[in-house]
C-alpha cells in the first residue's frame, strides 16, 4: 500500500506480536513469507526491513487493483449498451476531469 519506505526497520516479532495480539509464532511466519517473496530482508543484528522490491511490488499491486476496477467498469458500461468508441470517450472524459481537477487544487493541499 505504499505506507513503508523501503529500508524502513519493521517491529520485531514480539514486538508486532504484542500490538496485534496474536501468537509471535503468527508473525513469524508472515514475515518468513515476506521475506521469501522478496518484499521484506532480515539483517543480521540489526532486525527486519522493507526492500526497495516490496515497494516495486506494492506499484504493481496498485496497478492490478486498479486494472480489475477499470475492468469491472468497462463490462458494466458494455452490458449498458456503450460501444467501444463510447467506452474510449468516457474514459478519456474522466481521465481529463480528474487532471484538471487536480491541476486547480490550491498550493499545500
Amino acid at each position: 500500500m505504499g505506507r513503508l519506505l523501503p529500508e524502513e526497520p519493521l517491529p520485531s516479532v514480539r514486538q508486532l506480536a504484542l500490538e496485534l495480539t496474536v501468537n509471535p509464532n503468527t508473525v513469524a511466519r508472515a514475515y518468513l513469507e515476506l521475506e521469501y517473496d522478496g518484499i521484506i530482508y532480515k539483517r543480521q543484528g540489526h532486525g527486519t526491513f522493507v526492500s526497495s522490491q516490496g515497494v516495486e511490488m506494492s506499484k504493481n499491486e496498485r496497478r492490478k487493483v486498479l486494472s480489475e476496477l477499470i475492468e469491472k467498469a468497462l463490462v458494466e458500461g458494455v452490458n449498458l449498451g456503450l460501444k467501444e468508441s463510447e467506452l474510449r470517450e468516457t474514459f478519456e472524459r474522466v481521465i481529463e476531469r480528474i487532471i484538471q481537477s487536480r491541476e486547480a487544487e490550491p498550493v499545500g493541499k
